[in-house]
């Protein structure tokens, strides 16, 4: 399958799990999609674009590692995403990167993760908090900050900067995820 022929089958995703899952499982069966998925995905201006990103993140919930051979591109691409719908599944793999790269069981993403892709995840997250974005890619980024936060000593105190900044002015959904990661930070 061309990449015209996959941006054509893109568009009948839609937000269905069941349309989101049947093309995830589509790539992952066809690995050569995925360079393929993520040049539609980082054509940033197209309407087709948050559909692909809808697409990876299916594929990255069920398995995190397929992005390893893509994490050189995703995270220095990951930035310059900006669409509503598009922006919510990149801070999810965002997080589902950090929960891997910080989780107690060995697993490949550890091996991987270099310093510069979690510099990358955390830059993005940053800016994710700072813009006007939706709820969710601000939760999605706050839980990825707070546990790349570990190792990284200047980002939780900037973090809570932030979420203290913003809480009188968002959404009840913000404060409650705002409040848990608060007190996460407090423990330590």
């Amino acid at each position: 399958m061309t990449t015209a022929e996959l941006y054509n089958e893109l568009n009948y995703v839609n937000h269905s799990r069941e349309k989101r899952l049947y093309y995830a499982n589509l790539v992952t069966d066809n690995p050569d999609l995925i360079p393929k998925l993520l040049d539609i995905l980082f054509m940033v201006d197209d309407k087709i674009s948050p559909r692909a990103a809808w697409v990876f993140e299916f594929m990255c919930n069920n398995d995190i590692e397929i992005i390893i051979p893509y994490l050189n591109m995703f995270t220095k691409n990951m930035k310059r995403v900006h669409m509503d719908s598009a922006v919510r599944p990149i801070a999810k793999i965002c997080e589902f990167l950090a929960k891997s790269y910080t989780s107690k069981t060995n697993n490949n993403i550890k091996n991987v993760l270099t310093e510069t892709h979690r510099e990358r995840i955390i830059e993005t997250c940053f800016d994710f908090m700072i813009n006007d974005e939706k709820i969710a890619p601000k939760a999605y980024s706050m839980n990825a900050l707070f546990l790349l936060g570990k190792e990284y000593d200047w980002v939780h105190p900037e973090l809570v900067l932030i979420l203290e900044r913003d809480f009188q002015i968002q959404s009840s959904g913000f404060k409650a995820r705002a409040r848990h990661i608060l007190k996460k930070i407090k423990k330590q």
